[in-house]
């Protein structure tokens, strides 16, 4: 079995936390601070795109969707020698609104959405969500190719 490239000094785990703001323009602020720390960590080109989609994904929903405060943690992770991106966005639960009947003038808009679990499971390894006492994560884990060097030491910028 070929040997990996894997920088052996990487950190088991490197992490970046970044609270989101409860309005929908935070989430291109977020994608863009979220595109720096994945090239700091030096994410293959195709890797950090799939990672900024789920990411787009993941706190569109919690802006839309649940309540604040919302948090989104990357983690860089190198278990057993390959490394792995888990993204994840912590909220305070879903919005307490009742769906509207499939007569409701609004119910088109609920047709719109709902495809972000999709985009999600397509492009992760995995996913889930985890239920806490008064908070809800939604996370994905990514692989990263391992033939690709250079998770930095630092936990971000």
């Amino acid at each position: 079995m070929p040997t990996s490239d894997i920088d052996v000094d990487l950190p088991a785990r490197t992490e970046h936390i970044c609270p989101l703001p409860h309005i929908p323009e935070s989430v291109s602020a977020v994608r863009r601070r979220a595109r720096t720390v994945l090239a700091y960590w030096a994410l293959p080109t195709e890797t950090a795109d799939d990672a900024l989609l789920v990411i787009s994904e993941l706190i569109t929903n919690a802006i839309a969707h649940a309540l604040p405060p919302a948090v989104l943690r990357l983690s860089m992770l190198v278990v057993g020698g390959r490394r792995g991106l888990r993204i994840e966005v912590t909220d305070a639960g879903p919005l307490p609104r009742p769906r509207p009947s499939p007569d409701s003038p609004h119910s088109a808009e609920y047709e719109e959405h709902g495809r972000g679990t999709g985009i999600i499971a397509a492009l992760s390894v995995r996913h889930g969500v985890s239920h806490h006492l008064h908070r809800v994560t939604r996370w994905a884990d990514l692989h990263v190719a391992s033939g690709h060097t250079g998770c930095a030491a630092a936990a971000s910028p």
